[in-house]
């Protein structure tokens, strides 16, 4: 299962730096690197169901934390600086 869950994982992740390097928009750049945040948190717990090392889910929701404000912020800069260039 583990296995699945890396390839799958692998495949996103693939999909999501090919997303954020050729945009368009910077909205697509905040989708992907959230998808990426998702892929790497799949990682994790895959590898916490190989190894049988729960600290690997830590790990993952430590990454959702970043992951969560990563965007937040990200989405915080777009739009300010769409409310500069509508001004």
């Amino acid at each position: 299962m583990a296995l699945v869950i890396v390839a799958a994982a692998f495949i996103a992740l693939a999909l999501a730096v090919a997303r954020l390097w050729r945009g368009p928009t910077q909205a697509d750049r905040v989708v992907a690197l959230d998808v990426a945040f998702a892929a790497v948190i799949a990682l994790a717990a895959a590898a916490a169901l190989a190894s049988g090392q729960p600290l690997f889910l830590d790990v993952g929701i430590g990454l959702a934390m970043v992951g969560f404000v990563g965007t937040i912020a990200w989405a915080r800069i777009i739009d300010r600086l769409a409310r500069r260039e509508d001004a």
